[in-house]
């Protein structure tokens, strides 16, 4: 006899093939956030390294190659036959190696770029005639004998030199290669031959073989120290003449660098060690300083004593370039954080609000198996297992879209992000069960928040969020005002306030919403027509507890949008006037003497300039006591009065400025810091440009448009020795300049400086752009979620009203009456929504504004020229996404409205009853 046995078909595969479309809904939903979630460590890592790549660009091989030098005076003690063996190449080369490989990983170092010889640390002067003398003052030469010259230069003319087979300090000649820069300003050419001083003996003739071109200039190689490659003029010093003369360098093949001990130079040997840029990562910046610190003044530097059998010391500003960027991170990250806390608090409440929504959907088929004998932990282990079947590969698929869009950064920190997002999504539906079914029931009582009694259980677990959420934002304000606005910056507090913020708000809404719904409930009941009443008291539906999820996702989101767009907001003003203040106006000609005559009305043709207004501008004015110079700016009074109310610079008016007829002194504008010197008395101005003013100082403000700075002095130009005088500079106003028609305007006549572009140069760094990159990102990702949050929780009631709807209109209820009663159901708490985000936002604003300063993200600087950038409201964005959450709210219920009363009501009935 056969037995035949069922085959009852996997729990996973059933719901699947049952419910596709929520399986790939959840899909989407959970790879797009985990992609973002993942997106977000690897960005940050991105910009990071961008940053500081930058930063060590900027601050070029000068400061961040780590130089090894051995002291000169170290070597007074040795024989000159010992000093001679120690210049030579082999054992430098040596220990150039040994060097080499000390910092290993801890400090990468470019093994390219990196040198190592024996060089002069005092220019000597050669004073053979033929050598270029601006001021007949001879030029210093530096001597050196680099290492890898050959493969470090492409000869121009003649050829490499070459050092004889035994080079001494005795030897009397050797041959040098200069740079074509070299050559041409000191007039030098091969087979010239200089004449360097030596110490004790006739002057080592130098001959000069070739004239070479450097592959990399701005390498390290050449740009460490920056003399092998360009010559400069300095000034002879303490000369009243104030007399010129050049220094440069003569290259040395490495076997010749014995001859060097015989000069007064003082030769040292050096090992240079230029850090790799491209290995460099932010994340690993404390091992970076850490290994500067040691090669410095610890075990590194020992190591390198050892290594080069000599008393080696170091100079480098690296440990300072790694200072100013850690200084500029610190000041961007936390506001990136919040951003990052703010959106990822709105997707974790939309994964567990969409966990909550397909609990919900499935509540009466999980009750039947309850119902059944179905055991709890039975049941969880199977919905754990039907979400994390579509979870996991959606949140893989992610990182791996991520990965592809972001290359670089770390991936385990994204693998990590994306996990937590995987069990997030996989954990909802089971927990949300798990809460709805512990016990098991057939019925259940209609929820009303206007009647609930909150649970003890439930009141004991928010007063405890309640008083942590609290606590932690009173010591944060506590720490950002006692601190300046400095301490707390840092402070994780910062990054958590909107999500802690958005959290008291949706605890204490939840609890006050069910008040103004008792309060209208009687009063409605004497309404005439149901649907005033009945969308009161749908609104009053529901849990308490299933509004904190909806509320807490919008309030953070709308918290978040607010304090992102007032971020933004506050460092785009930031930059705007601090390149105005340095401008002056929306563009600036400026020229070192007087201007061509007609250069004004030429320039005020130029499409985009509304006004010109002349200023004559002298920098190196004398008052009466001769000791300190003040810029002098002479204006017209009114055309000055009136740009100073446009920029907002100072606003002064014309008749304080005027100069009265045929009278001393003139009345001047002046700084407070001439103010202060100077007082109310007359006093004579010597101008730079020759002639006397006699002024009185009647006005005073911070800043002027006219001269940037601290100090200065405005008067009249009709009191000018000429007042007819071509000016020496224009401010001009207008909206977007054309800069291409103004410089070609201009010319060669005067310096073009428009607002626009200086606005530009203080996005200097790549972690500043980044930072806001992300910011904009999150904040947009943020409303977005925001959005499908509120879509989730009307999906939530929406089968519930399209039956109401149906069962209404057999009962006469038209469709104009029940588009009414779905959009004033949804009103409260869409109003509460949109009401406590506004508050809440507002407030986490003033809360977090004494602890964050937007100086350091709008300038890249610590200081501007605008001073302080704080953090303030933005009323575009506290209103509008307020105002968004409204009409989409009633929109959506129009919607469903207007798609129910297309599909007729005995369909909904029968839906509404299987439900």
């Amino acid at each position: 006899m056969t037995v035949r046995t069922r085959v009852v078909a996997p729990w996973v595969r059933t719901r699947l093939r049952s419910a596709p479309g929520g399986a790939v809904a959840l899909a989407l939903l959970v790879a797009v956030t985990a992609f973002l979630a993942a997106a977000l460590p690897l960005a940050v890592d991105r910009y990071g390294d961008a940053g500081l790549h930058r930063s060590m660009e900027v601050a070029g091989p000068a400061r961040t190659t780590v130089q090894l030098y051995s002291a000169s005076a170290a070597d007074l003690l040795l024989t000159p036959e010992e000093r001679e063996e120690q210049l030579r190449e082999d054992p430098i080369a040596d220990a150039h190696a040994r060097i080499l490989a000390l910092p290993g990983r801890s400090l990468p170092v470019d093994r390219e770029q990196s040198s190592y010889g024996v060089r002069t640390t005092r220019p000597l002067e050669v004073a053979d005639p033929w050598l270029a003398m601006p001021d007949a003052v001879p030029p210093q030469f530096h001597l050196a004998a680099p290492s890898g010259l050959a493969g470090h230069t492409r000869l121009r003319e003649g050829r490499l030199p070459k050092a004889a087979d035994d080079v001494t300090s005795a030897t009397a000649a050797v041959e040098a290669a200069v740079t074509a820069e070299t050559a041409r300003n000191l007039h030098i050419g091969v087979g010239s031959v200089l004449h360097v001083p030596a110490a004790e003996r006739g002057p080592l003739a130098v001959r000069v073989t070739g004239i070479v071109e450097p592959r990399t200039p701005q390498g390290a190689y050449w740009s460490t120290s920056s003399v092998l490659r360009t010559p400069y003029l300095t000034t002879v010093p303490d000369d009243p003449m104030r007399s010129q003369y050049w220094v440069a360098a003569l290259l040395l093949p490495a076997d010749a660098a014995p001859a060097l001990a015989a000069t007064a130079g003082e030769p040292e040997r050096y090992w240079m060690l230029p850090p790799d840029v491209s290995a460099l990562h932010a994340h690993d910046l404390s091992r970076l300083t850490s290994a500067v610190a040691s090669f410095d003044a610890g075990p590194l530097l020992q190591r390198a004593r050892t290594a080069a059998s000599a008393p080696v010391e170091t100079e480098t500003a690296l440990d300072e370039v790694f200072a100013e960027y850690t200084g500029l991170r610190s000041a961007i990250g936390p506001l990136v954080a919040v951003a990052a806390f703010g959106t990822g608090t709105v997707a974790a409440v939309v994964l567990l609000m969409a966990g909550g929504l397909a609990a919900d959907r499935r509540r009466a088929e999980l009750t039947l198996l309850r119902a059944r004998g179905a055991s709890l932990p039975g049941l969880t282990g199977r919905l754990l297992a039907e979400t994390t079947v579509v979870a996991v590969p959606a949140a893989a698929l992610g990182l791996a879209a991520a990965r592809l869009a972001l290359t670089g950064g770390r991936l385990p920190y994204a693998a990590v992000a994306a996990g937590a997002v995987a069990l997030l999504a996989s954990v909802a539906l089971p927990l949300r069960a798990v809460a709805a079914h512990r016990a098991v029931r057939v019925h259940a009582a209609r929820d009303d928040i206007t009647s609930a009694r909150p649970s003890r259980r439930r009141t004991v677990a928010e007063l405890t969020l309640l008083t942590l959420a609290v606590g932690a934002v009173v010591a944060l304000r506590t720490r950002g005002t006692a601190q300046d606005g400095q301490g707390a910056s840092g402070d994780e507090l910062v990054s958590l306030a909107p999500v802690l913020v958005g959290m008291i708000a949706a605890l204490v809404l939840v609890r006050l919403y069910p008040l103004p719904l008792r309060g209208l409930a009687r009063p409605a009941r004497r309404l005439r027509g149901v649907v005033g009443p009945l969308s009161l008291a749908r609104a009053g539906r529901g849990t308490p507890g299933s509004a904190v999820l909806p509320l807490l996702a919008l309030l953070t989101a709308l918290t978040t949008a607010a304090f992102g767009g007032s971020v933004l907001t506050g460092v785009a003003d930031a930059r705007d006037r601090a390149a105005l203040l340095t401008v002056g106006a929306d563009a600036r000609l400026e020229a070192a003497s007087a201007m061509p005559s007609g250069l004004a009305d030429k320039v005020g043709r130029v499409s985009g300039v509304d006004d010109v207004t002349p200023v004559n501008v002298a920098l190196y004015s004398y008052p009466d006591d001769g000791r300190l110079t003040v810029p002098v700016a002479a204006v017209d009074p009114a055309g000055y009065a009136a740009l100073t109310r446009h920029t907002d610079i100072g606003a002064v008016a014309a008749d304080e400025l005027k100069a009265p007829e045929g009278t001393e002194p003139l009345p001047a504008l002046a700084s407070p810091a001439v103010a202060d010197r100077y007082g109310t008395r007359p006093f004579r101005v010597r101008l730079d440009g020759g002639g006397y003013l006699t002024v009185r100082i009647e006005t005073v403000r911070e800043r002027t448009p006219a001269i940037v700075g601290d100090e200065f002095l405005i008067v009249d130009r009709a009191g000018l020795p000429d007042p007819s005088a071509p000016p020496t500079a224009l401010l001009l106003t207008g909206s977007h300049p054309d800069a291409a028609a103004l410089r070609k305007a201009a010319g060669d006549a005067a310096r073009v400086q428009l607002r626009t572009e200086r606005f530009a140069e203080y996005i200097d760094s790549p972690l500043q752009s980044g930072a806001e990159r992300i910011y904009t990102a999150a904040v947009a990702a943020g409303a977005g979620y925001a959005v499908l949050a509120l879509l989730l929780t009307l999906l939530r009631a929406a089968p519930e009203r399209a039956a109401l709807l149906a069962r209404l209109r057999t009962m006469g209820l038209t469709r104009a009456q029940g588009r009414r009663l779905l959009i004033l159901e949804s009103l409260p708490q869409a109003l509460l929504a949109a009401v406590g985000g506004t508050i809440t936002a507002w407030s986490a604003i003033r809360l977090l504004s004494p602890g964050i300063d937007l100086t350091t993200i709008a300038v890249s600087t610590a200081s501007s020229p605008a001073g302080r950038a704080a953090l303030r409201t933005d009323p575009v964005s506290l209103l509008l996404p307020a105002l968004t959450v409204v009409a989409l709210t009633v929109g959506i219920a129009a919607a469903q409205a207007w798609w129910t009363g297309r599909r007729g009501s005995v369909r909904e009935l029968r839906a509404g009853d299987a439900r």
